[in-house]
């Protein structure tokens, strides 16, 4: 018996430590997450949604360059001006005509400024994407292996249970033992088969989790991580750099800047507008004779337009626009509360995790020590086998709490560093190719034409 105890203890460290010899090269957690964030499809999607709104700012630039329409007309023209003379000609006409914005209220200054202001804040909201699904990553990753301990436990209990109901049907048949013993024992093994279906469930769950953020089945993880050098030193440490750097915060502020270039833009519809406009044109007119007469025209006109009364409709945006900002700056005071209480939550978490480890390991040592000394005075008559099987429950529950303690404080640290906006590739050293976010932003501001995107569709 005592054998088997400690082989559970073995085999629950060993799956959390990753340190079982001879079966090649295990993943990583860094590994994992290297994986997810090249290939996770909602990182992926985050991206192509910061793809669009870089196109923002080329259409807001838009405002500055010159519009050309050409301009293709074909037609008859039926007369009976003159009585007993009807007439019937074709005409054709060809055009060609630019209009030039000269000054439209700033609106195309204002415009682009808030385009680009929120270019910015969805950069900061891919990072806030990338930081939650490597979160997630990290948590399944974890998952993954204190389940799987957390099986190898209840199937190592389930076989200490048989040999206890093996034992109590010998000592029944011998009459060293009484019916209520082998119930006794047939009950607990009954209990430890269905622990052993809900592990098992749990096994199969988090792995299809794993298989959803990471892409690939898990094979052989190790739960080796550097992740606590890489945490804050303190909470006050901890709540500074979330207030400084989470990309939730930035991305309001940046929305803040959008919203106040969206008032400047919409009170520009108040202004006055200069345009410039030049129209060439010819047009082809047969006569009654056999010969067309070509007539060919141009113009050029500077034209100002001043608003002076639009039905209400530019005041009413004016004051929603303002109410926009308004919001906005609400939303930023939001986002700073929800990032302060959750790096105060995932630094209690993580401080409770600690503590439950060191409280853990105690117990399992208590308890292994009881399990022993329990059987040995079962042997001599003063324990029964209620006694024992009321031991190696205490025992195995033990080992389940420190498994899941040291789950908790592997996720509780990535959560941390994650509520504390540090939770990237660079801070963590992941080995990939980094996302340049404003690669695509550089060859799309200043193009003028165009229908392909940069990578060719």
């Amino acid at each position: 018996m005592k054998r088997s105890g400690n082989w559970l203890g073995a085999a629950a460290l060993l799956v959390l430590s990753g340190a079982v010899p001879g079966i090649g090269h295990a993943q990583s957690i860094d590994e994992a997450l290297a994986q997810t964030y090249a290939n996770n499809p909602t990182i992926n999607a985050a991206r192509a949604t910061l793809r669009s709104v870089d196109e923002r700012v080329p259409q807001a630039l838009s405002g500055w360059r010159p519009q050309i329409f050409g301009r293709f007309d074909v037609g008859g023209q039926y007369s009976d001006a003159v009585p007993g003379r009807a007439s019937y000609r074709n005409t054709a006409t060809a055009g060609l005509s630019i209009t030039q914005n000269i000054f439209r209220g700033f609106r195309t200054v204002n415009s682009t400024r808030q385009a680009e202001a929120v270019v910015r804040s969805e950069r900061e909201s891919l990072r806030a994407t990338e930081q939650t699904i490597l979160r997630q990553a990290a948590t399944a990753y974890m998952d993954v292996i204190s389940n799987t301990a957390i099986v190898s436990l209840r199937r190592s209990s389930l076989e200490f249970l048989s040999e206890q109901v093996r034992a109590a049907n010998d000592r029944f048949e011998v009459g060293e033992g009484t019916r209520t013993d082998v119930s006794q024992a047939r009950a607990r093994f009954s209990e430890s088969q269905s622990d052993l279906n809900l592990a098992m469930a749990n096994v199969n769950t988090s792995r299809a989790i794993y298989r959803q953020l990471v892409g690939e089945d898990p094979k052989r993880l190790s739960a080796r991580t550097s992740i606590y050098g890489r945490l804050p030193k303190g909470l006050d440490a901890a709540l500074g750099a979330g207030a400084a750097n989470h990309p939730s915060i930035l991305s309001a502020q940046h929305l803040v800047d959008a919203a106040v270039f969206a008032v400047k833009t919409t009170e520009g519809e108040l202004l006055p507008t200069v345009t410039l406009e030049g129209n060439v044109q010819r047009q082809w007119s047969p006569p009654t004779s056999s010969r067309v007469d070509t007539i060919d025209s141009a113009s050029i006109f500077g034209r100002v337009s001043i608003p002076l009364y639009q039905g209400g409709s530019v005041s009413s945006r004016v004051r929603q626009a303002k109410e926009d900002l308004g919001q906005t700056r609400i939303q930023l005071d939001v986002a700073r509360d929800q990032i302060r209480a959750s790096i105060v939550s995932a630094w209690g978490q993580y401080q409770a995790a600690v503590a439950s480890i060191a409280a853990a390991q105690d117990a399992v040592s208590a308890n292994q020590l009881a399990l022993e000394g329990v059987i040995e005075e079962q042997r001599v008559g003063q324990r029964t086998t209620l006694d024992v099987l009321n031991a190696q429950f205490e025992l195995v529950n033990s080992r389940v709490s420190l498994v899941t303690a040291q789950r908790n404080r592997t996720v509780a640290a990535y959560a941390l560093l994650a509520s504390a906006g540090a939770l990237t590739a660079d801070r963590l050293g992941l080995a990939v190719a980094r996302y340049d976010e404003k690669a695509h932003y550089k060859k799309v501001r200043n193009s003028w034409f165009g229908l392909k995107t940069p990578d060719g569709r």
